[in-house]
């Protein structure tokens, strides 16, 4: 093997560095641009008519490709540098082939956040094998054969000349074509962020540049809604609310929301309000969660700017709300900083742990938690773990398993678009149990508290829909599929609203936006950022009683 290889790499040591970095150049575009290449096939197909195009805009990626590689591989370290790009690479590759990723900021940013267990189930033997072979193994050669510079001011003249003649190239290229690029470059985004590892390198940059550009808040967090008045009445009974943050739950796979299959069979038997026209701030965790609690809203959201200033459950616990999180994915993302957080992913604290630690679990032992807070608002947040891809059959105990074959792998493309379903919608089927759990704990305390439940999912996720699998994309270019979610209601007997005053508004467009407000009119608390005629619920004057209010077409989730 090494003998091979040796015959057939070591002629390039004496060869120039841009000979060799152009050759690898010519590699990478080969085995790591599939789904650029192949979007690209999918809008111009091979016809006569479209292949001069198609051999202009391939060269075209191969050019700019070039430059950036002899742009970068220069000095003492290129042959390093060169091995760590053939190796970042063959993992876009694999991502992007196979799951239909973008390695945009927001997916780096989520890498960076994945958790050891999270990692796990992304790591297949397919991954393993495309990194050692077109990974691992190139960039040993890369290392080993790498033509030794003599000459650094010759090589330095040479990459120019080379850039230049590549430029030009471009230009060439671009010329003739200049209508097919401009629909290209206009109408097509989504296809350009798969060139590989260019748009991944660039984002890589934008996420560091974005994180190093922002300064330090060392002082006081920026208080927000600083005109609250607290309206609830001293003799009524206190709020205990708990909210469900979803995981990854798609609003069309709810049966509440006319979903083919019984994938709600608890929940249909529950007084609930499932809204049926919600969309997420983001398409990741990452994104949605420090988002929803935020009072920025989608389109003023920056993460640096709203882990400056107080969230939603930081206004709570300043008003004197007892406020618990309880988590059982990766973490609350920056929005439980500052109030009780409870890890539930081992069985420290989670007593229903086998192979993975489940939902139900951040049940246990929460009536303590209420006893211990007597004579206050209560807010509980239960983070799921819900249905986080692409091992969805772990995300269900095996009772579960309704919909039959279920895929048993994280490798979705070596299962059916039936499998990959049945797999989901188990786990759909299985959140509908934890829910109905919620509110059956709930009623236990109905008549000493305002109970009411919320449950909204932080974004959806891609079944294979256009080739795209998982969830994180663009958000402008993203799919319906990761950008509707579900947002279910139920209010026990002493709460303030009706729910069946608020069914007639579940058809209403609703977004994550309106998340802020509504906790805050759910306790009872006033502030001039949440009047006016946003709001859905108002008091009447003699704070007795509640009514809907039609307003506006901004409708509140509360």
């Amino acid at each position: 093997m090494a003998n091979i290889i040796k015959s057939n790499f070591s002629y390039l040591t004496d060869k120039s560095e841009v000979t060799a970095i152009s050759l690898w150049v010519v590699f990478i575009m080969v085995s790591g641009n599939y789904s650029l290449f192949h979007g690209i096939s999918k809008i111009y197909p091979l016809t006569i008519h479209n292949i001069p195009f198609l051999v202009s805009i391939s060269l075209f990626f191969t050019f700019l490709t070039a430059i950036f590689f002899l742009s970068v591989c220069l000095g003492k370290y290129a042959r390093w540098i060169l091995a760590f790009l053939i190796i970042v690479s063959s993992q876009a590759a694999y991502y992007m082939d196979h799951l239909g990723v973008i390695i945009d900021t927001v997916m780096i940013d989520n890498i960076i956040q994945t958790n050891r267990n999270e990692i796990s189930g992304l790591i297949t033997s397919s991954l393993i094998g495309r990194t050692f072979i077109f990974g691992l193994i190139p960039a040993w050669c890369v290392i080993k054969y790498f033509p030794k510079n003599t000459n650094f001011k010759n090589e330095l003249i040479s990459r120019l000349k080379t850039i230049g003649f590549l430029i030009l190239g471009v230009v060439v290229l671009v010329v003739p074509f200049t209508a097919d690029y401009a629909t290209f470059i206009r109408e097509h985004k989504i296809v350009r962020f798969y060139a590989n590892p260019t748009y991944a390198t660039y984002s890589s940059i934008k996420f560091l540049t974005s994180k190093l550009s922002v300064k330090t808040n060392n002082g006081p967090l920026i208080n927000i809604a600083g005109d609250i008045k607290n309206l609830d009445l001293a003799d009524s009974k206190k709020e205990l609310i708990i909210m469900v943050v979803g995981e990854t739950a798609r609003a069309d796979r709810f049966s509440l929301n006319g979903y083919k299959r019984d994938t709600n069979p608890r929940l249909s038997k529950e007084n609930v309000v499932s809204f049926s026209n919600v969309s997420s701030c983001g398409t990741s965790t990452s994104v949605s969660v420090p988002c929803m609690f935020s009072s920025l809203g989608r389109e003023h959201y920056e993460k640096e700017k709203a882990l400056a200033q107080k969230n939603v459950l930081d206004v709570l616990n300043d008003h004197g709300i007892a406020v618990l999180w309880r988590d059982n994915n990766s973490d609350s993302k920056g929005v439980a900083t500052r109030v009780r957080y409870e890890d539930f992913k081992s069985p420290t604290l989670n007593p229903v742990c086998h192979g993975e630690c489940r939902d139900i679990g951040m049940l246990n032992k929460l009536d303590d938690y209420i006893n211990q807070n007597k004579g206050k608002d209560i807010f509980i947040v239960l983070h799921q773990m819900g249905n986080h891809g692409p091992e969805y059959y772990r995300r269900y105990p095996k009772e579960f398993e309704k919909f039959k074959p279920a895929c048993q792998t994280g490798e979705l493309r070596d299962c059916s678009k039936q499998e990959i379903d049945n797999a989901y919608d188990n786990g759909i089927l299985y959140t509908d149990y934890f829910l109905s759990e919620v509110i059956n704990f709930l009623k236990k305390h109905d008549d000493r508290f305002e109970t009411a439940m919320l449950y909204v999912a932080d974004h959806g996720e891609s079944l294979g829909e256009h080739g795209f699998y998982l969830h994180a994309a663009p958000y402008m270019l993203a799919p319906k599929e990761q950008k509707h979610v579900p947002a279910i209601l139920w209010t026990g007997n002493n709460f303030d609203y009706n729910i069946d005053d608020i069914k007639p508004f579940k058809n209403q467009a609703l977004s994550h936006d309106d998340l802020f407000c509504s906790v805050m009119i759910a306790y009872e608390l006033e502030s001039g950022m949440c009047g006016g005629k946003n709001k859905m619920l108002t008091k009447n004057k003699n704070l007795k009683n509640y009514a809907i209010s039609d307003e506006s077409n901004s409708v509140r989730i509360d």
